[in-house]
Order: structure tokens, then C-alpha cells, then sequence
């Protein structure tokens, strides 16, 4: 049972990284067309419209007939309705501060930065996963954990200067990455702690849910409905930002989530490593060349996850 479940965390692992690892592209591509704030507000837009079914069924369905309230089944759904209503703050707040204020701010981030140093500035999220959850929620850090954070780190930071494309001007624009790694950090942790007892799924769709009513508003604001939606750029542009918004959002949260209660806060965050695999795999579908120095790299980073994830077995998480 054991190696089943770690089996089962290394695939939510993997598929978290390949449609993150994805995600660059899909920005570009939506903004070849539309603004950043629109792309970011479709991506949210579209996210909180797939998962919209699922929130309508919790508040619609009603018992039956034959059922009691004192069934074990229907106890347990109203146990679950009623968590539900009391964590609603955390999982509206979870929502803006892990999906929604981060696809802005990474967004226009890249309107002015190179894709490479936001990725490198987006590794930083396990390290402000261990300062916040160490500072405000009892993680507890051991040595062999660190070590791996800071290792898998210093890879990648390498992986991506060893490709010469590495460029710390518009200071300015890159802070906004950092901020977004801080927020993810925040949510990792708050949603590791505080988020137990709500499904993932569940999770997921409460929080889009709320963010389709400021989606629609950045929108309308920034004159998307005035645009000719039939024109091949703007469709294009737009079916790219809503790919994003379904997989590289709700799909993705939903599979975070649930790997977020079932391998913990820390091993979570650590999906940011997994990233630079797929963009590389992107690349030589490109014909991109590919260094010995940088798989390498990939090699150390591997390294540095199973660290982490050896340091999480020998301390029990809170």
C-alpha cells in the first residue's frame, strides 16, 4: 500500500509538471493577440466555467424522498457541506492567492522579462514554502529538506544561465514573479493546514467559482467584448488562454490539491522542478540543441526532489 501511494504521488507529480511545464506556451500564444490582462482573466475566466457544474450541484441537490437525515451517507454529506461553510473564506482567499493574482502578475511579468528567469525566479516557491510555513504554520524543516530545496535551486538557476538566456534587467517587472512565488507559498501552506477536511475537487470549484465575476470585469474593462471574437487571431489567441485556463488551471489545481493532502506542503512546491523538463522537451520538438551541462543540471535537480522527499519521511509533517 505504501509504494502504491508513492507511486500515485510521483504520477500527480509528473502530470502537474507536464501541463505547468506547458503553460509558457500557451501564454505566448494568447498574447500574440490579447493584452496580458486578458489573457490572464480568460485563463481564470474559463477555469471557474468548467468547474461552475460542480459547485450548482452542491447547493441544488436536494435529498430524497426515502432518505433521512440520520442515514450515515446523508450525515456525512451535510458534515461535509456544513466544513464547507465554514472554510468558504479560505477557499475564496486560497483561489486569489494561488491561481488568480499569480496569472496577472506572471503575465505581465513576461511582457518585459525573458520566460527563463521567471522560471528560475518561479523555482523560488519551495523556498518560500519552507520561510512561511516555518514562520506562520509549525512546518517543520530538517536539514536533508533544506539541502534539496537549495540544491534543486542551484541547478536550476544554472540549468538556465548555461543557455545564455538569462537577463536581470526590468528589475521591476521580475519582483512581480517573486511576489507570485510568495503567494503560491502562502497557499501551499495555508491549504495544507486549514484545507484538510474540503475535497480537492471541491476546493477547486468554489474558489474558480468566485473568480468568474472579476474575470468577466478585467474583460469588459479592458474592452475584450468590443474585439471581433471571429477573427482569426483573436480566436486563436483566445482558444489558447482558455486551454490554459482549463487544464494549465482547474484540471491542474484539482490534481495540487489533492497532492498537497496526500504528500505534503513541502514535496508539493517542489512541481516547480519538474517545469523545466517539459520546456526542454518543447524545445527539441523546436529543434533546439541541448547541452550535456544542462541535462546535467536536470540530473542534480532530480536529486535534489528526492532530498526533499527523503527529509519529509524522516518528520512528521503538521
Amino acid at each position: 500500500m505504501h509504494a502504491n501511494t508513492k507511486l500515485v504521488n510521483w504520477l500527480l507529480f509528473s502530470l502537474l509538471s507536464i501541463i505547468w511545464g506547458s503553460s509558457f506556451i500557451l501564454m505566448k500564444a494568447g498574447m500574440t493577440a490579447l493584452s496580458a490582462y486578458q489573457v490572464a482573466a480568460i485563463r481564470m475566466l474559463s477555469a471557474g466555467l468548467v468547474l461552475l457544474p460542480i459547485v450548482v450541484k452542491q447547493f441544488i441537490q436536494p435529498l430524497s424522498p426515502k432518505e433521512s437525515p440520520s442515514n450515515s451517507l446523508i450525515s456525512q454529506s451535510l458534515l461535509e457541506k456544513t466544513i464547507l461553510r465554514e472554510k468558504m473564506g479560505l477557499i475564496i482567499l486560497s483561489g486569489l492567492l494561488g491561481s488568480f493574482f499569480p496569472a496577472f502578475l506572471f503575465c505581465i511579468a513576461e511582457t518585459r522579462i525573458d520566460s527563463s528567469l521567471a522560471g528560475i525566479l518561479n523555482a523560488l516557491t519551495p523556498l518560500f514554502t519552507i520561510i512561511l510555513g516555518a514562520l506562520f504554520f509549525q512546518l517543520e524543516v530538517n536539514f536533508l529538506k533544506m539541502s534539496g530545496v537549495i540544491t534543486g535551486f542551484a541547478a536550476l538557476v544554472l540549468l538556465f544561465i548555461s543557455g545564455g538566456h538569462a537577463n536581470m534587467q526590468d528589475i521591476g517587472y521580475a519582483s512581480l514573479v517573486l511576489i507570485a512565488t510568495i503567494l503560491y507559498g502562502l497557499n501551499v501552506n495555508m491549504v495544507g493546514k486549514h484545507l484538510k477536511g474540503v475535497g480537492s475537487v471541491t476546493i477547486a470549484a468554489f474558489a474558480f467559482a468566485f473568480l468568474i465575476p472579476p474575470s468577466l470585469a478585467v474583460l469588459w474593462y479592458t474592452g475584450y467584448f468590443k474585439f471581433d471574437l471571429l477573427m482569426e487571431n483573436i480566436l486563436l489567441s483566445t482558444a489558447a488562454s482558455a486551454v490554459l485556463g482549463i487544464f494549465g488551471t482547474a484540471i491542474a489545481s484539482i490534481l495540487f490539491y489533492m497532492l498537497v493532502k496526500r504528500a505534503g506542503t513541502l514535496f508539493s512546491s517542489l512541481v516547480t522542478y519538474g517545469i523545466p523538463f517539459v520546456a526542454i522537451s518543447w524545445g527539441l520538438l523546436y529543434n533546439e540543441t541541448i547541452s550535456l551541462l544542462q541535462v546535467i543540471c536536470l540530473g542534480v535537480i532530480l536529486s535534489g526532489v528526492w532530498m526533499v522527499n527523503k527529509g519529509s519521511r524522516q518528520i512528521k509533517q503538521p
